[in-house]
């Protein structure tokens, strides 16, 4: 395992970090079931592997996360490690951000957490609720007085321009300049639009965490197309995935979620590789993944101007799933995505079904995409 200066909080860090959002579960009378046992036993193995930085959060695993953490960290495993977890900013009151933190020391058996985040604070919630007076910000630094926070963080999931100005990052990173000391951010080979921020952040002195490094599973999925980057050179789409991450210096640790020690142990053997990708390879890459980009974008550039949608079909959405088979070939992955629209939180729309060949869309869409044929293809295709 190859380890970093963790910004300029004065830690030491694996390079890999395990993410305890997917531990081992089973269906159970219809209900998913968190194996307690396998969980410890996969964290024992990542401590074994040299993995040193663990995340979780207070809702993850139906709540069961940070129990079977603290478990896993008993019986003197705590101080060989950091934890990360963190806070959901429910509202503005710093009294509340306490209870919830002293929920976590108590879930996972400690007296402090090594990286305390706002949880996935938007622009607007950092300003409104996080600097609250006397809100959540004001409190996490008299807590870090006390100990029971190492060092304060967050975790962003606004949606990013990419460029400096106007840029929902950097802003938090400027408002919290000298208090904010790690960020978790998503970041992989196909979600790049935080990047401006993340070096930003480097520069600043700030821990740097990426959490998606394999795309939530999409880069994980075996793909010609992205074993094609670097030919020969690569086992898996998750091994150039997890790589090209790696090769970023702006970024210290890539969190993987992992279910299974086979998982674990292909993302240790990755991450321990000392041969980082060279720059001609990086420019590969970087041509080959411009190229697709520019055949997704035949299909659709999500520049939303078909929307909303009468039927609330979320038209640039389900393109984007539909490219995932087109041009990634991550098909199963598209067809499992596709499958869940209107059924998670995170696609609460209509499928390309509910489509009635209005046409308002294409009178909107600057392309001129025959919106209303390729919705068709789309779901006959994904859910063939």
């Amino acid at each position: 395992m190859q380890y970093v200066e963790f910004g300029k909080t004065g830690a030491k860090v694996s390079r890999l970090g395990m993410g305890c959002m997917r531990l081992p579960s089973h269906e159970a009378d219809g209900k998913t079931v968190f194996d307690e046992d396998k969980g410890i036993a996969l964290i024992h193995r990542a401590i074994e592997l040299g993995v040193n930085y663990f995340d979780t959060a207070p809702y993850y695993c139906d709540r069961q996360s940070e129990i079977i953490l603290g478990k896993a960290l008993a019986g003197g495993r705590r101080d060989k490690v950091w934890v990360s977890t963190k806070n959901p900013i429910e509202n503005d009151s710093g009294d509340d951000y306490q209870k919830r933190l002293e929920n976590s020391l108590k879930n996972l058996q400690t007296d402090h957490i090594d990286f305390y985040h706002f949880w996935g604070v938007s622009l607007d919630a950092f300003l409104t609720k996080v600097k609250a007076k006397n809100g959540p910000f004001e409190r996490a630094k008299k807590l870090k007085e006390q100990g029971m926070i190492r060092h304060i963080s967050f975790s962003f999931h606004d949606r990013d321009a990419g460029a400096e100005e106007g840029n929902r990052l950097i802003e938090i990173l400027k408002n919290g300049e000298g208090v904010l000391e790690s960020v978790l951010a998503q970041y992989n080979l196909m979600d790049r639009n935080k990047e401006v921020g993340i070096a930003l952040a480097h520069q600043m002195g700030l821990g740097t965490t990426v959490m998606g490094p394999v795309g939530g599973g999409r880069l994980g999925a075996p793909s010609k197309v992205i074993q094609d980057l670097l030919p020969g050179k690569v086992k898996s789409s998750a091994d150039i995935a997890l790589r090209f991450v790696l090769a970023n210096p702006n970024v210290n640790i890539a969190l993987s979620g992992v279910s299974t020690i086979a998982q674990l142990e292909e993302n240790a053997a990755i991450a321990g590789n000392t041969g980082a990708l060279s720059k001609d390879e990086l420019n590969t890459i970087e041509v080959m993944m411009k190229e697709n980009e520019r055949l997704a974008g035949l299909y659709c550039t999500g520049c939303r101007y078909c929307m909303p949608c009468p039927r609330e079909v979320n038209i640039p959405e389900i393109f984007t799933i539909m490219n995932y088979h087109r041009v990634y070939h991550l098909t199963d992955f598209a067809k499992k995505s596709y499958a869940e629209i209107g059924k998670v939180d995170w696609r609460k729309y209509e499928n390309a079904s509910k489509c009635v060949e209005c046409g308002v869309c294409e009178t909107k869409c600057p392309q001129s995409l025959p919106i209303r044929a390729q919705l068709k293809e789309t779901h006959k295709v994904l859910t063939a």
